[in-house]
């Protein structure tokens, strides 16, 4: 029997890491990166395992329009911290602290989101439940 428990023990171990090292931070963005993004929310997936804001910001110097896509936690640690699935609708002005992914796409791993316009509370500051690991600061 005790062997039968360290099998099941050791397997479990075994793929509780897998499941960690699934979708880890360092791999996909850049902590050395950060970057503040303002736009208007164009969508919003409410899906495990992270949620995702996409939004339009303007780039000043060129007039372009670019969709970003902004990773937020599970839904389960942002209903955690006040996050509601009608938090956020399309056309609401926000502003995203986050980090580059490495890839160089218009994507961002979001530390915290801001509401800065019309929808939801309008100054409010809502944690993104960012996978870098909370209450760390770069």
């Amino acid at each position: 029997m005790k062997h039968l428990i360290n099998i099941v023990l050791a397997t479990t171990l075994l793929f509780a890491g897998n499941l960690f090292a699934h979708h880890s931070f360092v791999a996909e963005f850049d902590s050395n990166k950060p970057i503040v993004l303002q736009g208007i929310v164009t969508k919003v997936e409410w899906t495990n395992p992270h949620v995702w804001i996409y939004l339009n910001v303007k780039n000043e110097e060129t007039g372009e329009v670019v969709n970003w896509g902004a990773e937020l936690g599970p839904p389960h640690g942002l209903q955690r911290r006040g996050w509601r699935r009608n938090t956020l609708s399309i056309g609401t002005q926000i502003t995203v602290n986050g980090f580059l992914a490495r890839n160089g796409s218009s994507r961002v791993n979001a530390r915290n989101v801001t509401l800065t316009g019309t929808g939801g509370a309008p100054g409010q500051t809502l944690d993104a439940e960012s996978s870098i690991g909370s209450g760390q600061q770069n």
